[in-house]
């Protein structure tokens, strides 16, 4: 089978390496903040040894991964002629396992050294240099031959430096990296000057460097758009040169199941017989041989693989927009993942690292991934492929303020789309994120669907949608929540929950931050289960998809399932697979103290620092001024402002009457921006940090629940506004079978 043909080249690849690769010096990692239970597994030998490129694999190979000579110097010095230390490649320079851990400033250039020899049989061939990926703007250099420059930090791209190979003996490369990480650059989370939740930049190299021996008739690339209606799959094969052949063979597991012969440069249409589908639960791949062919003769050989499935809008029985998969509705279930690793940052600490956070959204039951404002290698989508994982791809976001930075943004989504485009798990393209550098969505959005009509189409994923497109993305936290049902579009929640929990020992740094905290795991469990419980009772009203924030912790986002170093699983694991498959059901809770959601509420309170034992229910607040809630300003995500309230801090205070039934499970229902604190009858019965978008239901301290009684109680409330929107309403909640008194 091609697929696992693969594994042997690998190997076969770093035998090569083994013998043409320079010396190795001591090489360690830095001392990261935080590291991976891979980090120690890496060293120069082994750093990423797998063929990069799955979807077009050739025989020979020669992995350039490993230790290169690196210098940082000012932007206006010449190429150095010493360097300063060396540098594994292919970690970003600000990463712990590049052995450097040095930020890359505008003012400066990034210097990257090696040597190699071309190996035996190569030297009638034409010889190709490929990156990965490398951010952002790379100048390349063989032999002090300038080759070319490429901009952008996401997309692969190739040499031939055939021409700059010297007859015999060591070749040189040289590598120049300029990554200002300016706010025009499509470069997602990272920035140079943090302002609110971004991350570390990642800088220079960070996807694998290789070789290859080609034929000077050789294949550029392959394009496969299966065709499940019409049981075919379309194939095109790009070649420079024009008058070749192509035949394609396609094999169902060992058994070859279709033979095709053609022209380079046209598309080849390939009948399927009976063709077995992908998905999430059978995903199956065909495997492909294509040979490029000149006067009979194989010229180039490249193996590859393609997934029958069909991905589409279309109407339910109850005339509801579905997002269907192989002609059915499947809800899509899943996680946003920003791919970002504490000791590689961009980079994984090694394939096997990789696959894992895959697998593990396999085994909790998601279905799907949302891939945020980052591009992955190659052999990410690879095991989303082999394993069965639906993909929402998302273009790195920038600011695009300038007409210089839209162009390189535009040209940017192009390349993205059309290197992805053979990966079967991809279903989605989401074009902008939140508004962010969002411009022209109207023509952006039509372009992307007529370039790919196969897949769905995300105009902007949360708050700044512009009508068009396939779908009307919400973003509710913690949520969950459905947009209103479109006659055009299906309605999704691109993003909910980030849950809050940080693990002593498992952090980026001590500030650690989450839209809603949670104590402990077992109510960080008990809230999860509660909010997918939620979610899945819209899905019969016209919910299609839903992304939970998020796989992992991120530097200081304590948001994740898992631990920033993955070490640590933080919800029971059995509960979450439940609600995550949509067999769990939380009783909806009963109303006992109501809020702005529910009734016109009205509360005691004062903008202006109160005397001690202001939350005591003998407190007299006879001089404080009675409003509605809620409190706080009407732009604020998910508010019912009836009151305003612009200053740093309000208090409020509220009695209320109780029957002599007993409150069973009492819980308080608020919503918050910023910090607050609550008092229920003097004892404090919870402190959140943070801020949140939406009314959500928080546990209430024992020795707080214990002290509601029949007749008067009293709740009082402390909200401090840190920056933004402003917002606090609260009320009281109990389980369904306890009788409540009078409100």
């Amino acid at each position: 089978m091609i697929l696992k043909n693969i594994w042997k080249i690998s190997f076969v690849a770093v035998l090569v390496i083994g013998s043409n690769f320079a010396a190795h010096a001591e090489w360690k990692s830095a001392n990261g903040p935080l590291m991976t239970r891979w980090a120690k597994e890496v060293s120069p030998k082994n750093v990423h040894q797998e063929y990069p490129r799955p979807q077009m694999v050739r025989k020979e190979w020669l992995n350039l991964n490993g230790l290169w000579d690196y210098s940082v110097l000012p932007l206006a010095n010449a190429q150095p002629t010493s360097f300063e230390g060396q540098i594994l490649v292919p970690f970003p320079i600000e990463s712990a396992l590049s052995g450097v851990m040095k930020r890359l400033d505008e003012h400066s250039t990034l210097w990257y050294h090696r040597t190699f020899n071309i190996p035996k049989g190569w030297d009638q061939k034409r010889v190709l240099l490929h990156f990965g990926a490398v951010d952002w703007r790379t100048t390349v250099y063989v032999n002090g031959k300038e080759l070319g420059i490429h901009t952008g930090g996401y997309d692969g791209f190739s040499f031939d430096i055939t021409d700059a190979l010297k007859p015999e003996g060591a070749q040189e490369i040289v590598v120049a990296v300029f990554d200002p990480t300016d706010p025009n650059q499509a470069r997602g989370k990272q920035v140079r000057n943090p302002k609110g939740i971004y991350y570390t930049p990642t800088s220079g190299i960070w996807q694998t460097v290789w070789l290859e021996p080609v034929s000077a008739a050789a294949i550029q690339d392959i394009k496969v758009t299966p065709d499940v209606d019409a049981s075919q799959v379309k194939l095109k094969l790009n070649s420079k040169s024009s008058g070749q052949g192509v035949e394609v063979v396609v094999l169902a597991g060992h058994k070859e199941i279709a033979r095709m012969t053609g022209n380079a440069n046209e598309e080849l249409i390939i009948p399927i017989k009976s063709p077995k589908l992908w998905s999430p639960s059978q995903p199956f791949l065909y495997d492909l041989k294509v040979k490029l062919k000149q006067e009979n003769q194989t010229v180039d050989e490249v193996s590859s693989y393609f997934g029958m499935r069909k991905t589409c809008m279309q109407k339910d029985e109850k005339g509801i927009n579905r997002i269907m998969l192989n002609g059915k509705f499947l809800f899509q279930v899943g996680t946003l993942d920003q791919g970002f690793w504490p000791d590689g940052l961009y980079t994984a600490p090694s394939d096997e690292a990789l696959r894992y956070d895959i697998e593990v959204l396999k085994k909790l039951g998601f279905n799907m991934t949302r891939k945020h404002v980052k591009v992955e290698p190659d052999r990410w989508y690879y095991w989303c492929d082999k394993m069965g994982l639906l993909v929402w791809q998302d273009m790195p976001s920038g600011d695009n303020k300038t007409a210089e930075s839209k162009t390189e943004f535009e040209s940017e989504l192009s390349r993205m789309m059309a290197g992805l485009h053979n990966h079967p798990c991809i279903v989605t393209w989401v074009v902008f994120n939140e508004g962010w550098g969002q411009y022209d969505t109207e023509r952006l959005t039509e372009w992307v669907k007529k370039t790919d009509p196969t897949r769905i189409v995300d105009n902007a994923s949360g708050w700044t949608d512009k009508n068009v497109g396939d779908l009307v993305d919400m973003h509710k936290y913690p949520g969950p929540g459905s947009p209103t049902n479109e006659p055009n579009r299906a309605a999704v929640l691109g993003e909910f929950g980030g849950l809050g929990l940080g693990v002593d020992g498992h952090t980026w740094s001590k500030q650690t931050w989450g839209y809603q905290g949670m104590a402990d795991s077992r109510k960080l469990t008990r809230k999860y289960v509660s909010l997918f419980s939620k979610a899945w009772t819209m899905k019969d009203d016209g919910l299609c998809a839903l992304v939970y924030t998020q796989t992992t912790d991120v530097e200081t986002e304590c948001n994740g399932l898992m631990t920033y170093d993955r070490a640590i699983m933080k919800l029971d694991n059995k509960q979450a697979m439940a609600a995550n498959l949509g067999k769990t059901k939380v009783p909806e809770m009963k109303v006992v103290l109501p809020n702005a959601q529910y009734d016109k509420v009205y509360w005691k309170y004062t903008f202006e620092t109160p005397a001690a034992g202001w939350f005591k229910p003998d407190f007299d607040a006879s001089t404080w001024k009675e409003g509605r809630a809620g409190f706080g300003t009407r732009t604020t995500p998910g508010a019912i402002a009836k009151t305003e309230w612009k200053t740093a801090d309000i208090w409020l205070r509220r009695e209320f009457t109780l029957g002599k039934e007993k409150i069973k499970s009492p819980m308080l229902e608020m919503h918050h921006d910023d910090n607050v604190e609550v008092y229920l009858n003097g004892v404090l019965a919870a402190k959140v940090a943070g801020f949140i978008s939406d009314y959500s239901d928080f546990e209430i301290e024992p020795a707080a629940a214990a002290t509601l009684q029949p007749g008067t109680n009293t709740i009082a409330v402390h909200c401090h506004q840190a920056g933004g929107g402003q917002y606090i309403d609260v009320g009281l909640l109990s389980a369904p079978d306890s009788k409540v008194g009078k409100r």
